[in-house]
Formats: C-alpha cells, sequence, structure tokens
C-alpha cells in the first residue's frame, strides 16, 4: 500500500467516526431537552435560531391555512405526538410535537392561549456557562442547582412561546421523536411561527 493510499484510508475511517460520534451527541435525556443552548447557534430552518433540526425526518408537519378565514382552535394529541390547527372547524395544518415526559406530562384538558412571547426564555430550565462562555453544565433546573462561584445561568430559548395552561406553553424546540419535554409542547421552528402568527389571546387549546 502506498503512503498516499494509506493516508486516504486513515483520512476515510476518521470521516466515518466522526459522523458515528456527532450522531450520538445528543442522547441522554437533558442534551435532547436543551440542544442548541451549550454550543453554536444554527440556522437550519426546521430548527431555528436555537435548535437544531429534528431527530428523525419530519414527514408529517405542514401548513395550509394561509388566506383561510374561520375562528383558530388548537387541538394537542399527546398519543399521536401532533398538534392540529384548525380554523372555522377546517384542518389547516399539522405539526409534529414533543411533549411532557413521563415525570413531566404535559396535563390534558381545556384551555386558552393566555400570552404570546415571541422570545422567550425558561425561567427555570437552561445551562451553566463560566466567564468564557464556555457551558459547564448543559442540564440545570435552577430551582435544584446553585450557580456556580463565577458562571452565570442562561435561560432555554423557547421562541414563539403560546402560554396556555400555567407555566405550560407551546414552543420551538428539539423533537427528538418521543414525548421528552419538561411539560411544554416542543414543535418545529417553520410550525411554531405559524401556530404563532395565527393564534391570539383567547384561542382554545384542547390537550387530549
Amino acid at each position: 500500500m502506498t503512503a498516499v493510499t494509506q493516508f486516504s484510508s486513515l483520512s476515510a475511517i476518521a470521516s466515518v467516526a466522526c459522523l458515528a460520534l456527532s450522531s450520538c451527541g445528543t442522547s441522554t435525556p437533558g442534551s435532547d431537552y436543551l440542544s442548541g443552548i451549550g454550543g453554536p447557534i444554527q440556522q437550519q430552518t426546521s430548527g431555528g435560531p436555537y435548535h437544531k433540526p429534528p431527530a428523525i425526518p419530519d414527514d408529517i408537519s405542514y401548513w395550509d391555512g394561509d388566506g383561510v378565514v374561520g375562528a383558530p382552535l388548537i387541538k394537542i394529541v399527546r398519543n399521536q405526538q401532533k398538534a392540529f390547527f384548525y380554523k372555522g372547524g377546517v384542518l389547516v395544518g399539522v405539526s409534529r410535537i414533543s411533549s411532557g415526559d413521563e415525570d413531566h406530562g404535559t396535563p390534558p384538558g381545556r384551555y386558552k392561549i393566555t400570552e404570546k412571547i415571541k422570545n422567550h426564555g425558561s425561567s427555570l430550565y437552561g445551562v451553566f456557562k463560566d466567564s468564557s462562555g464556555r457551558t459547564i453544565d448543559d442540564d440545570v433546573d435552577i430551582r435544584l442547582k446553585k450557580v456556580p462561584p463565577g458562571a452565570v445561568f442562561v435561560k432555554a430559548p423557547m421562541p414563539n412561546f403560546m402560554r396556555f395552561n400555567g407555566a405550560v406553553g407551546m414552543h420551538t424546540g428539539y423533537l427528538p421523536g418521543y414525548a421528552a419535554s419538561h411539560g411544554c409542547v416542543r414543535m418545529p421552528h417553520h410550525m411554531s411561527e405559524k401556530f404563532f402568527e395565527n393564534v391570539s389571546v383567547g384561542t382554545p387549546v384542547i390537550v387530549e
């Protein structure tokens, strides 16, 4: 084997190894929940400004409600991990979601949108960063952990936040392919944009 051929083979092996490692980098529940906060800002359309794209291909989500008139209503079906948007009783959009996990379930019931915040940040969850901006803890519940000396607490970003039940709301977030949130309903960024644009305070939200 020539030196050039040997180098090419080693490069190929290294590339495969890097891909394998990167695909496993967010396998833990904590990293899934806060994915994107500790690393560089992502710009993919499906993930939005802070969250990486969904872990699985999204062939479910769509929006066909532009120009459609009628009173809005959202139905969140947890056992399907989908949110349905209606206008005047007509289904105009479907979004893949990630609702609350086993320890932080999204409560069923009938609610209404009580607040819309375009650029919301969690008051409870986030990460700790040191003075140089390096993430030193990527799974923080500020009620349970104290900020280390010299560190700062960075709130988990929740763009297009639509509050409907106390601290629970819909917003852009990472979708690992299963219910994994702390109670909120995460959506792909492009779908949270459409939902946010088409709801108002008082819009009914049904969680099943």
